[in-house]
């Protein structure tokens, strides 16, 4: 396995177009691991409070817009 620094080390030396592709490459990585992240956290019950929260706001009235 590469270490870190290895790592920087290759992506430091690619070329430009190299470069936006992994950019776009890891963009997408990293979206799906947030979203595998947050689909663990709500399928764990981590996210109750927060909905029962926001729920309990739009019900009386306080919630906001986004």
């Amino acid at each position: 396995m590469l270490s870190i620094q290895a790592i920087e080390q290759a992506v430091q030396q690619l070329p430009a177009h190299d470069l936006a592709e992994f950019r776009r490459w890891f963009a997408q990585f990293d979206e799906l691991a947030w979203d595998a992240q947050i689909e663990a956290d709500a399928n764990a019950g981590k996210l109750d409070a927060l909905a029962a929260e926001a729920l309990a706001e739009y019900h009386n009235g306080t919630a906001r817009e986004l």
